[in-house]
């Protein structure tokens, strides 16, 4: 049994925060705005199963963990600030689970200085209904770079038939980038019209999703990121897929009318292609309509 603290159990957090409870890890959960007990339904038509893992509200109550997850959005990454140095300690393996590119940078200097903080690729479908309640759409996939800590988090949540798939990965950085080309689309598309996943794959929707992804795979490919238009392609048949009714992050944020993360997946591509002398107008361009909402 490992001790896990999730920072920030919203839809990522508390799917995996769950995950983790199932296999008989000692989980808690440090959050913001307290509930009484987390609950997570798998599908829509789902049984919501309780998850009676400790609710920590205040730093000064947490002690160091095997394992801290952090799910916060990555604006609010300097929030977790307490949170990471009260959690963290010699050993610790603190997984960054977050969206954009170099997520590890971001706790530099937050954690202990003996912990190990390593980034993670997430994807996976959950909706926040409302504090403390998650509903899980029913598929998920972490990769983080090759390590030690692979099987570790093999034994914290995959396994199952409601598990996440751990993959660790021998090139990550293309990884991140190849889930940033469909951060990229699909958030600012989706917040933007206010509609869900669908709106992906309608004809009129066709030459913003190509125009966009074919930037972020130029500015990808700009800093060393092994991406092709076979990437493109491929990201245009899974919209074509997708399961009815979900949506994206940046949606479900809007939606809730909280703060969207914009400034780390578009805003990550345009100042990566300014640095690299790559041109990305369309992304800009929607750069300039998310700052605006």
């Amino acid at each position: 049994m490992a001790s896990v603290v999730v920072i920030g159990p919203g839809a990522i957090g508390g799917v995996l925060a769950a995950l983790a409870h199932e296999r008989g890890h000692d989980v808690a959960l440090a959050v913001r705005t307290p509930f009484e007990v987390l609950r997570v339904r798998s599908g829509a038509d789902g049984e919501e199963r309780p998850v009676p893992a400790a609710i920590l509200t205040d730093p000064a109550t947490a002690a160091p963990a095997d394992w801290v997850i952090l799910t916060t959005k990555a604006q609010d990454t300097a929030s977790a600030a307490g949170w990471l140095k009260a959690a963290t300690g010699p050993g610790t393996v603190v997984v960054v689970a977050q969206n954009g590119v170099d997520q590890d940078r971001r706790v530099e200097g937050l954690v202990h200085p003996d912990a190990t903080a390593i980034p993670a690729v997430v994807v996976l479908g959950a909706e926040a209904v409302e504090p403390g309640r998650i509903l899980h759409h029913g598929y998920g996939r972490l990769t983080v770079p090759d390590g030690p800590w692979v099987e570790g988090l093999v034994g914290l949540v995959a396994g199952g038939d409601d598990g996440v798939e751990v993959v660790g990965s021998a090139d990550y950085r293309t990884d991140a980038w190849r889930k940033l080309i469909s951060n990229a689309v699909a958030n600012p598309i989706t917040a933007l019209t206010m509609r869900r996943n669908e709106v992906l794959a309608e004809g009129h929707t066709a030459d913003l999703v190509l125009g966009l992804s074919r930037e972020v795979v130029a500015v990808a490919r700009a800093e060393g990121a092994d991406l092709t238009e076979d990437d493109v392609t491929t990201l245009r048949r899974h919209y074509a897929t997708m399961p009815a009714g979900t949506g994206t992050s940046m949606l479900y944020d809007r939606l809730a009318g909280r703060p969207t993360e914009h400034e780390y997946l578009t805003g990550a591509v345009v100042g990566a292609g300014q640095r690299h002398g790559v041109p990305t107008p369309l992304n800009a361009a929607m750069l300039a309509l998310l700052r605006s909402m």
